[in-house]
């Protein structure tokens, strides 16, 4: 049998209101008697039940998470950050991992809307009109971190991602490149697609260089996508000499392909990559990459989920962060 509230009430000879003092912190309660009821606790091994103290309270001190891959080396930062936080605020996590699934998205939201849960972080790939509104009828607030609606109506914690690509591809073609293609994400996600396309566009089109869409390769993010870009580069006779790649994992794949082909790095081909991940210096060369402070992004939007859920001031819900590029090996003007 569970211990219950009544058997500790009954072990240190107080009511059971008492000992829901205790649990529950409120400082009204005689030190003697908080170390007699604290005792009881102790001996007889009780645990408080969250749920039934979130029925009374209306919070479970809880929030959940939700990841589009829980085996990704960008995001597992990312939640590095938000559970650091979550534990300095004493919340709890319930992670739930979505595998960029629109259906199972919203699924899980609801999902972790009937545990009550005080909020949600979401991190995600393309931002659908169902998500924002599904996101607009949720009693509880919800930050996005990594990832944006179209209109900036959802709180969220981003960096300047068109900014960053602009400041990359800029910098190649400084580098005296006469043109530089992209592998990118879909263009219908918000921030791997959209934004960063926006930027590298931009960034070309002030150098008064045409975008070549025989240079525009859209990948899904992985290793092998970063492969088949080069191999459709050679195939259609457009090999570039500088690449920017929208993700870390992507630009591996760009550089094991080039190598394949006899392609140097950087002597051949320059290689900027984006997130910074532990990826970036496993590689040889290493690899020049935009860094998006992961962690910060993370823990940045849980403290706005703290002040959401305990209706603190909020001065911005939209929150962008610094950004810089880590040059590496995989470029030759690095200054």
């Amino acid at each position: 049998m569970n211990t219950t509230i009544y058997d500790v009430a009954r072990e240190a000879g107080v009511s059971m209101a008492t000992v829901s003092r205790v649990v529950n912190g409120n400082p009204n309660v005689k030190p003697s008697t908080r170390k007699k009821v604290l005792e009881a606790i102790e001996r007889l091994g009780y645990r408080p039940n969250a749920v039934a103290r979130g029925l009374a309270s209306k919070k479970t001190t809880t929030v959940g998470v939700i990841i589009p891959d829980i085996a990704s080396i960008f995001f597992a930062e990312l939640a590095r950050g938000i559970e650091d936080i979550a534990t300095m605020y004493k919340y709890n996590i319930i992670l739930c991992n979505s595998d960029q699934n629109k259906d199972k998205e919203i699924h899980l939201l609801n999902t972790l809307l009937g545990k009550q849960v005080d909020g949600i972080v979401f991190m995600g790939g393309k931002i659908t009109d169902e998500h924002v509104e599904e996101f607009k009828k949720s009693p509880v607030p919800i930050v996005m971190a990594a990832t944006v609606d179209m209109n900036n109506e959802i709180p969220s914690v981003n960096i300047d991602y068109q900014q960053a690509v602009y400041d990359a591809v800029e910098h190649l073609l400084k580098s005296g490149h006469d043109s530089v293609a992209m592998v990118t994400g879909p263009l219908e996600d918000p921030i791997n697609g959209y934004h960063k396309f926006t930027g590298f566009r931009k960034a070309m089109e002030d150098a008064g260089k045409k975008v070549d869409e025989k240079q525009i390769f859209v990948g899904d993010y992985t290793y092998d996508s970063g492969i088949e870009a080069v191999e459709t580069f050679l195939e259609s006779g457009n090999m570039p000499t500088a690449i920017f790649v929208g993700t870390d994992e992507m630009a591996l794949g760009v550089i094991h392909g080039a190598q394949d082909k006899g392609i140097t790095v950087p002597g051949d081909l320059e290689v900027i990559g984006f997130d910074n991940t532990r990826l970036a210096t496993m590689v040889r060369p290493t690899l020049s990459t935009v860094v998006q402070p992961m962690y910060d992004i993370g823990a940045v939007a849980m403290r706005l989920l703290t002040k959401l859920m305990n209706k603190e001031k909020v001065e911005e819900n939209t929150v962008v962060l610094p950004h810089r590029i880590q040059f590496r090996n995989t470029t030759k003007n690095n200054g």
